[in-house]
């Protein structure tokens, strides 16, 4: 393949504040990055849209630093090899890595990087075979530890990674209650995905909900967004409940520091635990995790829905929509055609 002559990229200008807005990000061209010895030149063709992009502009301490300014912005996807100077990958591969906001980015045989097999879909590694799968997976069945019978809660129920923690609750023999932001969500939750209820926390009341949809109390609370309806749910709490911390993206837009939930003494009386995870600790389990999550699928145990956004400019606005509420399912931006 012919080496690109123009990398179009988004840098980061400014550290936003709240959602991002015109200046925080900027569109260059510059010429593709040269490769070192064991890195490869990818083609993006999707950018998967996580919360987690958004910490990464901010100066708070995370599993990875903070992009600088300058910087391209940090983002996971899928692409093709179209240059390469590591042994591990052939011009041709599609591989699964962090290319950021770019049309090429480079990547090296690490944990970051997955060449995938001829043939594979590419949308489903993106919205269930990848990292959202694994953060379902070993954040409700790891730290969850959900046993029949139990209730299970899951926040921002209609995204990505809690469409399918829900999911494999009730694979696991579990009620399950999703929380969402809007009627339409809900009934995708409900309807489709078979969850046993969800409430509409922007025109319910939430803690009244919870009373009625957990009769029994909440033993399972996989948390994605922090803030008032975590709170809300750890008064809930059963006995011996355990709380999933995957992500808080009530809170990241907030210019100061959040206060704490005024329930977490429910976790003393109630004998409960919160405990966060990061999906990387797990790197040794992924081919267990993702063989179990093509088996469930294949058996029509697991349904998803992506969410296209088309071009790499657009790409500030597709990662506002998780905040905003605009999406149902994972959001993915098309930056370029697939092999």
């Amino acid at each position: 393949m012919a080496r690109p002559e123009t990398n179009r990229q988004l840098v980061l200008r400014h550290r936003p504040e709240g959602l991002l807005s015109e200046g925080d990000v900027e569109l260059i061209e510059a010429p593709p990055p040269a490769l070192d010895e064991g890195e490869a030149l990818m083609r993006t063709v999707y950018l998967s849209m996580d919360a987690t992009v958004r910490t990464w502009m901010s100066r708070a301490e995370g599993y990875l630093p903070p992009v600088e300014l300058g910087e391209v912005v940090r983002c996971s996807g899928i692409g093709q090899i179209v240059e390469s100077r590591c042994d591990a990958f052939e011009v041709g591969d599609i591989v699964y890595s962090m290319p950021g906001w770019q049309e090429y980015g480079i990547c090296r045989d690490d944990v970051f990087t997955t060449r995938l097999e001829p043939g594979t879909p590419l949308l489903p590694m993106m919205s269930v075979f990848g990292a959202t799968g694994a953060a379902a997976y070993f954040g409700l069945l790891d730290i969850g530890q959900p046993k029949e019978g139990e209730t299970v809660v899951v926040s921002a129920a209609a995204g990505a990674t809690g469409s399918l923690a829900g999911q494999i609750a009730k694979i696991k023999g579990c009620r399950v209650v999703g929380i969402a932001g809007s009627d339409e969500k809900c009934a995708w939750v409900v309807d489709e995905l078979g969850f046993d209820a969800c409430i509409n926390h922007r025109t319910q009341d939430l803690p009244d909900r919870l009373r009625e949809t957990c009769p029994d109390r909440v033993d399972v609370y996989f948390d994605n967004v922090g803030g008032a309806v975590l709170d809300a749910v750890l008064g809930a709490l059963n006995m011996h409940g355990r709380v999933v911390l995957c992500g808080a993206i009530a809170i990241y837009n907030e210019r100061g520091k959040p206060p704490g939930p005024s329930n977490y003494l429910n976790l003393i009386s109630r004998r409960g635990r919160m405990e966060g995870f990061i999906t990387l600790d797990h790197w040794d389990r992924f081919p267990e995790c993702f063989n179990q999550l093509r088996a469930w699928a294949e058996a029509g145990l697991l349904r998803w829905r992506e969410h296209i956004v088309d071009g790499l400019e657009q790409a500030p606005n597709a990662l506002n929509m998780l905040f905003t509420g605009e999406n149902i399912g994972k959001v993915v931006v098309k930056v370029g055609p697939e092999p």
